[in-house]
């Protein structure tokens, strides 16, 4: 049998964080990524908004639950397992959409959509505890931009196939080709969430290990996670994890009330794109900028403040032209097809509001991971985080499925956003320059050879000393990076 974790190509290494990042971002590439193709579709790909709703205000009210407990799930199975049990949720709702529109079964859509919630809790608690917590602290907010952006060009992808398929079709919903298709692709991320390693194997650039143990007694989990409720920061961060997902009604909601079949697959593509340059933009902005940590973070603050402001703005700018009651908006009769030519301003609209999503949700894990380093906490935040945020997305839904205003919906989604972003600040202004020096860390070459079990090193680790004649290391410490490594 192959170890994967002693894999080499060059100076690449198959157990540093980046690769394991990059593995993560194809599971969701081929899992979230292709349901987020269907989602910006607008109700799901079909004209039945109220079904949607429905079964989304389900997915969401069952992710709210299992949210809070999927971290602990996580930290007793291990990050791989809780991964690819996560994924087969996926594939079983975009089946049940195939069978809606084939065969108009209502309640498999909405019993799959409660599925999807419990797994998908799971999934984004793996993720948040492999995102956060593998990467060095100079690496985090490229870490959230390289995954993001894998992720992302699933909905890319997958709404390039729906734009491929429907292009020469005028009908108002999909056609169950893309269903089939996306269901496939679904599928095989089940296998490839099983090429990540466990934590234990995973070895930073600087010789430290990601966690010595994969994973923690139920005992230890329960105690652990009555302390998360505790944390102040956490308490800060509830508008914010509250509010990052409760726009989706409304765009959703609006997309299909716009826009013909094609066009809505047009309007998923440029939202994957938008998406992928918000991701990349927070990632500069917070890794890069030639500030200590808090002045970066603070700086990524005031940066989604004001696009999130511009961007709501030129939003609420347009949803005042029309109501859920309109047959046609800036003169021309709804549904548009792209070749309408005042459909352009809306579509670039959509787009912008996930560029906006994504340096949003960016800045939230920032957050999170300036925190701690710990992988076990991380995880117990990222399954918060989706709870609470799923809880927000389920009354979105709801909201949207009794028919509320377009009006009061934009008004009530940008209120939330601007409530949480000073409260973030708060937070942001409290975190240190480095965990490192009060978390402390594992370095290669205080693990027992058995436990490691032949891993590829980074030039200059202890254990690689014996092997390949570089110098002895010591463990030392920097504000910054983490820690030096220092020949002796």
């Amino acid at each position: 049998m192959v170890n994967l974790a002693a894999i080499r190509v060059g100076p690449m290494r198959y157990n540093s964080p980046w690769a394991q990042v990059v593995i993560l971002g194809f599971v969701t590439f081929c899992s979230v990524g292709m349901f987020s193709a269907i989602s910006n579709l607008g109700a799901g790909g079909t004209q039945d908004t109220q079904l949607s709703d429905t079964a989304n205000g389900i997915l969401y009210g069952t992710f709210a639950i299992m949210g809070f407990f999927a971290g602990s799930v996580n930290n007793i199975l291990g990050p791989r397992l809780t991964l690819s049990i996560g994924t087969t949720g996926y594939a079983l709702y975009i089946g049940s959409l195939w069978c809606f529109q084939v065969n108009g079964t209502r309640w498999f859509l909405i019993l799959a959509g409660g599925i999807l919630g419990i797994t998908a809790a799971l999934l984004w608690a793996a993720h948040g505890s492999i995102m956060m917590a593998y990467p060095l602290e100079k690496d985090k907010g490229r870490s959230f931009s390289v995954f993001w952006t894998l992720f992302q060009m699933g909905t890319l992808i997958g709404s390039a196939i729906t734009l491929g398929i429907q292009s020469h079709s005028t009908m108002p919903g999909v056609s169950t080709a893309v269903y089939v298709v996306f269901m496939i692709i679904m599928l095989t991320a089940i296998v490839t969430s099983w090429l990540l390693l466990p934590p234990h194997l995973v070895i930073r650039g600087d010789g430290t290990v990601v966690e010595i143990d994969d994973a923690i007694t139920p005992r230890q989990e329960f105690k652990e996670f009555g302390k998360l409720f505790k944390d102040w920061r956490m308490i800060a961060l509830f508008p914010m994890f509250f509010s990052s997902n409760y726009f989706y009604a409304y765009q959703g909601a609006i997309t299909a009330d716009l826009f013909n079949g094609r066009t809505r697959a047009l309007v998923s593509l440029l939202t994957g794109l938008g998406s992928i340059l918000g991701s990349i933009m927070i990632g500069l902005i917070t890794d890069r900028l030639p500030f200590g940590r808090r002045k970066r973070a603070l700086g990524g603050c005031a940066f989604v403040l004001f696009l999130n402001c511009l961007i709501w703005a030129a939003g609420l700018g347009f949803q005042v032209k029309f109501t859920r009651a309109s047959t046609e908006v800036l003169g021309k009769p709804i549904p548009w097809d792209w070749t309408v030519g005042v459909s352009a301003g809306p579509i670039i609209l959509l787009m912008a509001y996930y560029i906006a999503d994504a340096a949003y949700q960016g800045l939230a894990y920032y957050t999170m991971s300036s925190i701690t380093n710990d992988p076990f906490r991380l995880a117990r935040m990222a399954g918060y985080y989706k709870g609470v945020q799923s809880a927000g997305a389920a009354i979105s839904f709801g909201m949207d499925a009794v028919k509320t205003a377009f009006l009061g919906e934009i008004l009530v989604s940008w209120l939330l956003l601007l409530v949480s972003l000073p409260l973030c600040a708060w937070v942001l202004w409290g975190i240190r320059d480095t965990n490192y020096d009060i978390e402390g860390v594992t370095h290669v070459g205080a693990v027992p050879e058995n436990k490691l079990g032949g891993v590829a090193l980074p030039p200059g680790s202890h254990a690689a000393s014996a092997v390949d004649g570089t110098p002895e290391v010591r463990l030392g410490s920097s504000k910054n990076a983490g820690p030096e490594i220092t020949t002796v």
